[in-house]
């Protein structure tokens, strides 16, 4: 009897967890920090998607205020809901054959993230967020521009994040 409760009570208790923090500088003062996280024993793994995930959340700013947020609690199945993510790198890749590399609650057209809505989008097209259903376009930045994951929560305008690509990485993931 007290085994089994025993066995309950652990069965009960959440999985170990890898928790990682993004922070995205878009061009004309559009800033993003989110929060995701996946179980442990993912960490090796080349390649995970957003059907891996325990946890994702977005914030966007312009000029350090806050714009507006997304998590994938509020997905639906009309969502634009799509993630691609490295654990041994850290990094979110930025290639595929369709061209849609990230759709954070916003489509290839950055059109599609409810009013009142946000999302980010990382396609062929570059690096863009989406208010209010609207594509913003001062937000854009290269498609190749690296996405990276860090370890710790960022501020609202990514300062500490080191500008020229040299980031350290640590086994299991970036930073």
């Amino acid at each position: 009897m007290i085994r089994a409760a025993l066995l309950i009570g652990l069965l009960a208790l959440p999985a170990d967890a890898a928790e990682r923090y993004i922070c995205w500088q878009g061009a004309g003062g559009y800033t993003m920090t989110g929060q995701f996280s996946f179980p442990d024993a993912f960490l090796n793994r080349t390649l995970i998607d957003h059907e891996d995930l325990t946890t994702f959340r977005i914030v966007g700013y312009l000029d350090g205020n806050m714009i507006g947020k997304w998590s994938m609690a509020d997905a639906t199945d009309e969502t634009s809901w799509l993630l691609r993510y490295s654990p041994r790198t850290g990094l979110f890749p930025l290639q595929g054959f369709d061209g849609l590399y990230q759709m954070w609650n916003a489509n290839g057209e950055v059109n599609d993230c409810g009013t009142p809505g946000f999302g980010f989008n990382a396609g062929n097209g570059g690096q863009d967020i989406c208010i209010d259903d609207r594509f913003i376009l001062p937000s854009s930045i290269p498609p190749e521009t690296p996405l990276r994951s860090f370890s710790s929560p960022q501020s609202p305008d990514c300062a500490g994040i080191d500008l020229l690509g040299k980031q350290a990485v640590t086994v299991g993931g970036a930073e």
